[in-house]
């Protein structure tokens, strides 16, 4: 009988140790929003903002006003909150601790975000709370964020986020990961 408990036991510890699926990012979006991205026409990237001159506010925030609706959509997907996920991407940082690790930061589906036009859409914008802490010397590393998401929407002079996460662990993705 011990030695079915123990056997029970590191079943259960191995589980627990066991990575969660990837979730793409697109799985965020409801079905209408991947259709209607997918269906989209090319945007244009003559702005200020890709002659790498910014207007006042920048950010992840869309300047352009005149792009299609999904480009500013917050829908999200319901089955999404509270849900243990892992997802990749790059780090926006937004506060650091008094180590320089990041504790608080976007997290977007591709590098430069921040400067590339358009941003992505909120629904495709999680805010992660992360108080251990991540160094982050370059923001085009991409990383693995792992944690709880929420239906969330935040609002701030950078960006609105359809998503807040808050982490359980945060680490630069490895050439081994690939």
């Amino acid at each position: 009988m011990r030695r079915l408990a123990c056997l029970l036991l590191l079943f259960c510890c191995t589980l627990a140790r066991a990575e969660l699926p990837e979730t793409d990012w697109l799985e965020l979006m409801p079905p209408e929003d991947r259709k209607a991205l997918e269906e989209m026409p090319d945007i244009s990237h003559d702005t200020p903002e890709a002659d790498g001159t910014f207007g006042q506010q920048g950010g992840l925030k869309q300047q352009d006003k005149n792009l299609p609706a999904v480009m500013y959509s917050a829908k999200t997907v319901a089955a999404f909150n509270g849900k243990k996920i892992h997802i990749g991407g790059y780090p926006v940082p937004l506060e650091s601790d008094a180590k320089g690790r990041s504790t608080l930061f976007f997290l977007v589906p591709y590098p430069g975000a921040c400067i590339h036009v358009p941003p992505p859409p909120p629904n495709q914008i999680v805010l992660v709370r992360y108080p251990e802490g991540i160094q982050l010397d370059d923001i085009y590393a991409p990383i693995w964020v792992d944690g709880t998401l929420k239906v969330e929407q935040v609002s701030n002079d950078l960006a609105d986020a359809a998503y807040a996460m808050d982490a359980g662990s945060v680490r630069l993705v490895e050439e081994g990961d690939l």
